[in-house]
């Protein structure tokens, strides 16, 4: 099978509309990143992000195409004029590695979190891996259609052994954590992009109202919903943030792929999973 025909047949077991429209060519983040799709597919490595590490390792593994769910040379959009134009040493250097070892990559952003079939319909495929590789899959609240975020309502445990148990499944150094780490935890978000105005405003009205107890989101800022967080639990509510990180929270939807991807292709392609590795480390 063609790397272009692996790409379409991933892109068509997807839902295909998400945030409220049609994926399209023309706007959708998932294109091929670097390199060619008129050959054959040796093999598929699946990651959150094509660092150099994963680069050398998708060539141990025998593969040419990685899928990878973020950007690949730092900039959204993956525009390269820039870098070439500047001789930027370290662009050239991995843009070397792809051609000496015939590495395509693609990005998968768009299209699974539309969704990836799951019983009689989708699921956002990354917020679903997650809560399978965290052994919370049952703890799913509308798991319908999780639609960017993930509802859980758990067994009454604490921050700090939830903390415990993600560093543990996703592999992490460690863990910024933000209030209370041995409240009592019932209902917990995944949630997105945490940032000023409208959108802390929000998932500050949901906590209050739902007695929402752990938060757990892509990105956090010092400010807003993080100092609500902290007023609360000073204040004897039962609240926390435990942030990991964007890619370490999204990761493990790409671990997921090697469970669901074989099975749609219906070929022989092998396919791996490489985690490109916790985006921090603590002194």
């Amino acid at each position: 099978m063609l790397i272009s025909e692996v790409i379409q047949n991933v892109k068509n077991c997807c839902k295909g509309s998400w945030m409220g429209r049609q994926i399209d060519d023309a706007h959708t983040r998932d294109k091929v990143l670097y390199g060619q799709t008129d050959k054959e597919c040796t093999g598929i490595v699946t990651t959150i992000y094509a660092s150099a590490d994963v680069i050398e390792k998708a060539h141990e593994l025998g593969a040419n195409l990685i899928i990878a769910h973020e950007a690949l040379f730092w900039n959204h959009g993956d525009h390269q004029d820039w870098l070439k134009e500047s001789g930027n040493k370290t662009y050239l250097a991995k843009a070397k590695l792809m051609d000496d070892y015939g590495i395509t990559v693609w990005r998968f952003h768009d299209y699974i979190h539309s969704g990836i079939p799951y019983k009689d319909g989708y699921i956002d495929g990354i917020f679903y891996g997650l809560a399978k590789e965290t052994g919370w899959d049952d703890a799913i609240i509308n798991n319908n259609d999780i639609s960017g975020a993930l509802y859980l309502e758990c067994e009454e445990t604490t921050p700090r052994k939830i903390g415990e148990l993600i560093k543990e499944k996703w592999n992490l150094t460690g863990l910024k954590c933000i209030g209370d780490l041995d409240c009592k935890v019932r209902k917990i978000i995944v949630c997105g992009h945490v940032s000023e105005g409208g959108d802390s405003n929000s998932l500050i009205k949901r906590v209050d109202k739902e007695d929402i107890n752990l938060l757990i989101p892509l990105e956090l800022i010092d400010f807003t919903l993080t100092e609500y967080i902290k007023d609360s639990a000073q204040l004897g509510f039962d609240r926390a943030i435990i942030a990991p990180g964007h890619f370490n929270v999204e990761e493990p939807g790409m671990k997921y792929m090697e469970v669901w991807l074989p099975e749609q292709l219906k070929e022989d392609i092998p396919v791996h999973y490489v985690q490109a590795g916790d985006m921090y480390c603590f002194l």
